[in-house]
């Protein structure tokens, strides 16, 4: 438990594991039973639900809703605004949560449905709505989300965008 930061008015419920080197800020639910790895930033205004599986030195950002059963690997980075949803008839008693594997990152306001895997690196572009699953180090933007682009091709761009903008700003 060293290390770890805490805002203001979290709920945490049963047995909720949260591990060393951890930020949760404010106003931030916690189900029963979930676990947080080391090293995890949870944002203020964020709803996680039951037995959500959150890996080691995620960054979770304001105002995200995580559903009951979620799985994020390691390293998962999400956006502002954005909702992991898992129940693909509501109201069912068959929750088909979605799974976000290592290194994957969500931009904001995005919406993952039911029984969707994103794969390990892949990125989501923000205001996406992903309703199939995500391969590993693909892009994916739309609704619903479709693959623009490869992980080489986005890093290309962002590498372009960050060295124009230094440039510019010199």
């Amino acid at each position: 438990m060293l290390n770890q930061k805490r805002g203001i008015g979290i709920v945490t419920g049963a047995n909720v594991k949260i591990g060393a080197g951890c930020a949760i800020w404010n106003y931030v639910v916690i189900g029963d039973n979930s676990n947080i790895g080391d090293g995890t930033i949870i944002g203020s205004f964020c709803d996680i639900g039951k037995e959500v599986k959150i890996g080691k030195n995620c960054n979770i950002q304001a105002h995200v809703t995580i559903s009951n059963g979620c799985i994020l690997g390691d390293g998962v980075f999400i956006a502002p605004n954005s909702s992991l949803l898992n129940d693909k008839y509501p109201k069912s008693s068959l929750l088909t949560p979605p799974v976000i594997q290592d290194g994957a990152q969500i931009g904001g306001g995005v919406t993952i449905l039911p029984d969707v895997v994103v794969g390990e690196k892949a990125v989501i572009g923000g205001g996406s709505v992903v309703t199939k699953n995500v391969p590993a180090k693909t892009v994916v933007s739309g609704v619903p989300a479709r693959v623009v682009m490869t992980l080489e091709q986005y890093e290309a761009k962002r590498e372009a965008f960050i060295a124009e903008r230094c440039r510019v700003n010199k």
